[in-house]
Formats: C-alpha cells, structure tokens, sequence
C-alpha cells in the first residue's frame, strides 16, 4: 500500500507529512475504513464536525484546511482541501490518466449524447474506451451507475474508473465534466486532458456559481488546464474544440492557450454543417472543413444533434486524426442514450418521448425538435428543481407557453422548497407570456398524475414529451430520494390509459393514498 507522504509529493503541505500506510480515501465520515486518509472538507457540511467518528472507526490521517487541530492521528494542513484530494486520488491509484488518451465533455446541454457520439466514433476506429457519464461509467464490457443525481463523480471515484480501464486494456476515456465537478476538482484533473470539447453554455446552476460570469469561469478551467504540463506515455496535440455558434466562443477562445477547432453551422467555423435535413426517424448533414467533406446520419434527431455530433467529430476526426468513414459509421452507430429524446412505445396512436431537458436552452431544443415529430399538438410535461436557479422558473414555462401547444406543470425535484410556490412562479411566467391556465396550462403537482393527464390531451397523431428527469432514477422531496424513473411512469400511466398490463406507477409524497 501507498505511503502518504508518497501520496502527496510535488503537493504543498504545510509541516512535514507522516509516513503512514494509506489503505484507502474517504470524505464522509461514515464510510471510513482501517487505513482511509479522510479530506475534511468544508463545503456544505463541516466535516471537521466528524474527526471524533473519523477516529473511531480507524482513520490513518486527516486532511485539511485548519490550523492547530489536535487528534491522535496526524492532521496535514493543505490550503485546499480539494486539490489536495485530487492529487492524492490520482496518485493513489497510480495516475491512470498517464496511460490514456483523456477527451473531456462540458456545457450546459448535450455533454452526455456528445460523449456518447465521441465513444462510438473511438470504438468504430477500432480504439479500446471508456466513458464516465452522467448516466454511467462504461468500462470495457461493464456498466457502472454512477450515481441518482451525481453528473460528476468525487475524483477518487473518477481515478478508480480510469485505473479499471486501463486495467482493462483501454487506450481512451470519454469524461463528462461539469461546471460543480470542475469548481470543486471532482472527476480527472484538467492539466490530465488530451482534448477538450464545449458543447454551449447557456442559464444553469446560477444557484451555485452566483452568476453567469462564474458559472463560465468553471466551464473555464477545463479549458485552460490543457496548457499545463502533465506527463503522458502517448503525446497528443491538446486541442480545445469550441462551439462557433455559441456565446462562449469568444471567452473561451481567450482561455484557450493551445491548439483549436471552431465548429458550427456559422461559416466561419473550422469545421461547418451544411445541408441540414431533418426528419423524425433521421438527421442528415455534410461536414466541411480542414480540407475535406463527407455526409453524417443519424438517428438522434433534433437539429441540435448536428451540434453534438459535430462537436464528436472536431474531437476525433480533426483531434485525434480519425478517418472520417469511422465518424459516419460510430455517429450511425448510436441510436439511442438513455433519457434523452427516447421513444416510449406501447402501440398507442400518438408519439410519447422521455428527455432530460432540465434548462431553458434544452426545453425549447427538445420541443422544436418535437415539432418534426408531428403535425398535431406537443404537449409538454416538465417542472423546475427546488434549491436551485429561480430564475430558471419562469424561463422554463415562457419557453412552454411559446413553443408548446399544452403544458402541464409539475414537479421536479422540490427538495425543501414549496412545491406550489414553484409552480406558481412557473404559472406567472406562462401567463407572463399570454397562457391561460385551463386552456394552454395546468399546474399538477403529482408528477405521475401530470403524465396520465398529459395522456388524456393527447389525440391520434399527436405528441407528448415528459422533461426534465430523462435517466434519473430518482426524485427529492425534503431531504429524502424517493425511486423514480419517468420511462417507468410513462409506462405505467400508457399501460392504465390503453388498459393493458404494465409497470406500477412509482409513488411520491404527492401521490396520495
């Protein structure tokens, strides 16, 4: 096993650090074991709270941020208890980074099907990887969940998925980041990517980063980590692939300290999307750029799916020097990402979709995109997360009000706010935006009642989309998760609406008796 003072050469420390035996890491208290270094980090709760507990159960060594803590076992002060985990999470698992071609995902919509599209456009070319995404880990053959509602894993959970990858014989890794992971330095570090793609970054977790100049800084980081050294076994020219349709292109060209490709449909993009067609069962388009041009299809409709698979296509082909024939075949390749856009068919005569549309970008995306599906009404099921951006409320339903021909407002992760006072601020937007309730919107709260209702509205031909859940398989009310997946639902309330046998409608707080 690891010493810790091995663990944290090259890291500033302050004192000299123990030569202890480190068996395993741990930030919460309650899953220390024999031999854990804990991190008593102070975001949210005061881990520092614990240390009698941390103790107790066999901690090798404490570390953190506070100067003059007195334990029986050592406590090495960092000035930053994050950095000091990351470093320590890819050290102790032998930093895995090293030995793979490391492509990083972020933005506020799209990260998780441009994932997917770089993964299948990797393994088309015939390269062994891996992939951490919001729905999963994928390592070799095995698939990992990753969490109810954790995008980005801690960074020693991210550390231990890329040492089993390389483990397993895997050359690449496809890493979802987002802006919480990057501001905390959870997941791979950013000075450990070869390449680096910005799907956009639109109004999101203002509740966290305060503003959207913060929230861009995180995103950021990523951005600007290429630029810094980090020992690889296979060099590979960084690349930071910007979005030319995007209002961050401009910022992050400036973080951006090396090599970059633009793409878009703008003609200035390095790399364009040209002849767009868009149909419900296929998108097509030509790429143009860097000296060639060749045609994608796909599955995954939505014109905003040019953007994600051209965005896989910067990464690979102009990054990593793919040949085009192996981006057609991993873009055709991917007909489906769990949660995003995917179809619910139980042989009733109208069209029913899951995604996770969860922002106001994403929503108006999914809805227009809904639009090619059908030439009869899009009814829309969707709420707005408790503890979270407020403003993203009344953005949420003026989007509603404006693309869609029926809303029907609902929960979505309350949390410990009032699940009517959010929905009251949603019904201000629609209304804001010319909506009557009772004729273009209702509020349910129960999210399993919105759907059967959503399913009453729906005549032959038409179309309804429940958004904002997608993948998860949870929902919070209060403090507690409570089991939820809303292609469980949509089949429970499609079995009880066509009275055929199906799944149970899962129950939540506001379900009733």
């Amino acid at each position: 096993m690891p010493r810790l003072n091995e663990l944290l050469e090259g890291f500033p420390a302050k004192g000299v650090v123990p030569d202890v035996e480190v068996t395993g890491i741990a930030i919460d208290s309650r899953e220390v074991k024999p031999g854990d270094v804990f991190f008593a980090v102070v975001q949210g709760v005061d881990r520092y709270k614990f240390l009698d507990q941390v103790v107790e159960r066999g901690a090798a060594a404490v570390v953190g941020e506070r100067a003059g803590i007195d334990l029986s076992i050592p406590h090495i002060e960092v000035a930053d208890t994050r950095a000091a985990l990351a470093h320590i999470s890819a050290a102790f698992y032998g930093f895995p980074a090293r030995e793979l071609t490391l492509i990083g995902v972020t933005g506020t919509d799209g990260k998780t099907t441009t994932s997917n599209f770089i993964y299948h456009i990797l393994q088309a070319a015939g390269h062994p990887t891996g992939m951490i995404s919001t729905v999963n880990a994928q390592i070799g053959n095995e698939v990992l969940d990753t969490g109810f509602h954790v995008t980005t894993p801690e960074s020693f959970d991210t550390q231990r998925y890329l040492r089993q990858m390389v483990d397993a014989g895997l050359t690449h890794a496809v890493l979802e980041m987002t802006s919480i992971g990057l501001a905390q330095q959870r997941g791979a570090r950013p000075m450990e990517f070869d390449i680096a793609v910005v799907t956009n970054i639109t109004h999101e977790h203002l509740n966290d980063h305060g503003t959207y100049e913060a929230y861009f800084d995180a995103k950021a980081l990523l951005f600007e980590g290429l630029s810094k050294p980090f020992e690889k076994k296979s060099l590979v020219e960084r690349l930071a692939v910007l979005n030319r349709d995007d209002k961050s292109y401009a910022g992050l060209v400036k973080r951006s300290q090396v090599k970059q490709a633009s793409y878009g449909v703008d003609a200035s993009a390095d790399l364009r999307a040209i002849n767009i067609a868009n149909h419900p069962d296929e998108l097509s388009f030509t790429v143009q750029g860097y000296g060639l041009e060749f045609s994608i299809k796909t599955k995954m409709f939505g014109e905003y799916n040019v953007s994600n698979s051209i965005a896989a296509i910067g990464a690979t082909v102009v990054g990593l020097g793919i040949d085009p024939k192996h981006a057609q075949a991993g873009i055709a390749a991917l007909e489906e990402v769990p949660g995003r856009m995917e179809r619910i068919d139980m042989g009733q005569d109208f069209t029913t979709i899951v995604d996770f549309a969860h922002t106001p970008n994403a929503l108006k995306s999914a809805l227009e995109a809904g639009r090619h599906f059908t030439k009869g009404k899009v009814i829309a099921v969707f709420g707005s997360a408790g503890l979270r951006d407020k403003a993203k409320r009344r953005m949420m339903a003026e989007v509603g009000a404006e693309v869609a021909d029926i809303n029907v407002l609902t929960a979505e992760d309350p949390r410990t706010e009032s699940l009517e006072e959010i929905l009251q601020e949603m019904a201000d937007g629609a209304r804001g935006k010319g909506a009557a309730e009772g004729e273009k919107f209702w509020r349910v709260p129960d999210r399993g009642a919105a759907i059967s209702f959503a399913l009453l509205q729906a005549k032959p031909g038409d179309l309804v989309l429940v958004l904002g859940k997608g993948h998860e398989q949870s929902m919070c009310f209060g403090e507690t998760e409570y089991p939820w997946d809303d292609r469980v639902a949509l089949r429970a309330a499609l079995a009880e609406y066509m009275g055929v046998d199906g799944p149970q409608m899962p129950k939540l707080p506001t379900s009733g008796s």
